[in-house]
């Protein structure tokens, strides 16, 4: 059985829930998966694959998501391992919205010099009901100046979970089993 270990970094928690929805998928295909929210004591070495996750806020990710990654660079960019990244912008029905959550992904490998094996953008949520009054009006702004939902009396997700389950699967195809050839 291949260990594997999917972190993340999440705010409003629709990273974790993308987080677990991966390692279902993963365990469904027959591998051990530790899910855990970053900072974390453990070490990429202590797993045959590993995955990253982390939600976008004002174009950045989270810092614990970025330390960890910068601080084990050299350990993810030897061993299967994958990213993806949170985004209302990887929501976006214009091309512009979708470049610029792709843009934050290769700045973000530019900057931590990560090289991993798959990675992708992920539509994210909006909270509005977690929100305090002045983040909400904040939201409610963004979120209409790219045409987005802007009814605060309810929240918005916009997660294609048939991308997010064909992710995991592309990122268990670059996992060897112990004893065995790729999956």
């Amino acid at each position: 059985m291949t260990d594997v270990l999917v972190c993340y970094g999440t705010t409003e928690g629709q990273t974790a829930t993308v987080a677990d929805r991966i390692a279902d998928v993963l365990r469904g295909a027959g591998h051990d998966v530790d899910v855990a929210d970053l900072p974390i004591d453990a070490a990429p070495a202590d797993y045959d694959g590993v995955l990253v996750g982390a939600s976008v806020h004002a174009g950045k990710h989270q810092r614990p998501v970025t330390e960890f990654v910068a601080d084990h660079r050299d350990e993810l960019n030897a061993m299967p391992s994958g990213f993806f990244s949170v985004s209302l912008s990887a929501a976006s029905e214009s091309p512009d919205g979708r470049e610029e959550a792709q843009a934050v992904v290769d700045d973000f490998l530019d900057e931590t010099g990560w090289s991993p094996d798959v990675a992708t953008t992920v539509a994210g949520a909006l909270r509005y009901s977690q929100y305090g009054r002045i983040k909400r009006l904040l939201m409610r702004f963004i979120a209409g100046r790219h045409s987005g939902d802007t009814d605060t009396s309810r929240d918005y997700e916009y997660t294609d979970w048939d991308d997010v389950e064909a992710f995991a699967h592309e990122f268990e195809r670059t996992l060897v089993r112990p004893g065995g050839p790729s999956v």
